[in-house]
């Protein structure tokens, strides 16, 4: 008999290598132009604008965005996922960049090597995690915050399930996800999303594109650090 999977193995056990390999031809070719309303070149454009040498991706998929928006330099490159066929996946893809590979929770406390990184993606991952908007979005922002240097930037993006105006496709599929537990979205909104940059950050941005809200933040408040180190 097996093992019911937890709220969290849900929204990530769908991922396996069959589904990767089809993964950016329904997601980023399909579902976010037509259901989601949020082109992929919007998500691109935003790594292209924010990510840095010394990176940590959390929530990999298969890599597709890394791969296009990656500087061909030398660079540090962490990939963080709770989910082994994901990583495995995207450290093959990425393996010119040798990355370092880490199988974590992200809503658990996280321990990783290293001084910290310049950046953070966090792309389509809240979305996905069980539990309340406004609870997840501050276990996550603390949890990686704890990595960010001072005055570097986490950036990335989400499906929201409140504050927008759904088209009847995208309604009906989050409707679908969520039953199965592969997204736990229906109160995630673009409210807690704010307030969890604001708290944490000097400067942020919020910016809607249909279901999607895509988002950074940069410079840690003063002082914010040291409460996570004692927390």
């Amino acid at each position: 008999m097996e093992a019911e999977l937890s709220d969290a193995e849900k929204g990530y056990a769908v991922y396996t290598r069959r589904t990767l390999s089809f993964y950016d031809r329904f997601v980023h070719g399909i579902s976010n132009c037509h259901i989601w309303k949020c082109p992929t070149d919007e998500l691109l454009d935003l790594y292209r604008e924010h990510i840095s040498t010394n990176h940590l991706e959390v929530g990999v998929g298969t890599g597709m965005l890394l791969e296009n928006t990656l500087p061909d330099v030398e660079l540090h490159l962490a990939l963080l996922d709770a989910n082994r066929d994901c990583l495995d996946f995207a450290a093959e893809r990425l393996e010119k960049f040798r990355p370092e590979v880490h199988q974590k929770d992200l809503l658990e406390k996280l321990e990783l090597p290293g001084a910290g990184f310049d950046s953070i993606g966090l792309n389509y991952v809240l979305h996905c995690l069980p539990g309340k908007g406004e609870e997840k979005v501050k276990i996550v922002f603390d949890n990686l915050c704890g990595f960010l240097h001072e005055k570097r930037i986490l950036f990335g993006s989400s499906i929201l399930g409140t504050d927008i105006q759904a088209p009847w496709l995208a309604r009906r599929m989050m409707k679908i996800y969520n039953k199965k537990g592969v997204f736990s979205n229906e109160d995630d909104s673009l409210g807690a999303v704010m307030e969890g940059l604001q708290q944490r950050f000097k400067t942020f941005n919020v910016e809607v594109r249909g279901c999607v809200v895509i988002f950074w933040g940069k410079g840690l408040r003063d002082g914010y650090s040291e409460r996570l180190l004692g927390r």
